[in-house]
């Protein structure tokens, strides 16, 4: 299964959660789905807590995370 191309449904607006990466449409950041997730909620859970959210938003907090953790620098 191909990655999720994260760029169609994550924006950093300024205007927007202080510039903070958000679900597109919405005021939910990636790290809150990525702290929903930590703590246990499954995907399922999430979207029935805030069911403006698809599966396919949560992939791609998912690949957001892994695509900023490939490219972070260590010294």
């Amino acid at each position: 299964m191909p990655q999720i191309n994260y760029k169609e449904y994550i924006e950093v607006d300024p205007e927007i959660r202080f510039g903070k990466p958000v679900i597109k449409g919405t005021r939910i950041t990636v790290y809150d789905v990525l702290q929903w997730l930590a703590s246990g909620m499954t995907y399922k859970e999430i979207i029935s807590d805030f069911p403006q959210l698809t599966e396919k938003q949560i992939l791609a907090c998912l690949a957001y995370a892994a695509n900023k953790e490939r490219i972070i620098k260590v010294a």
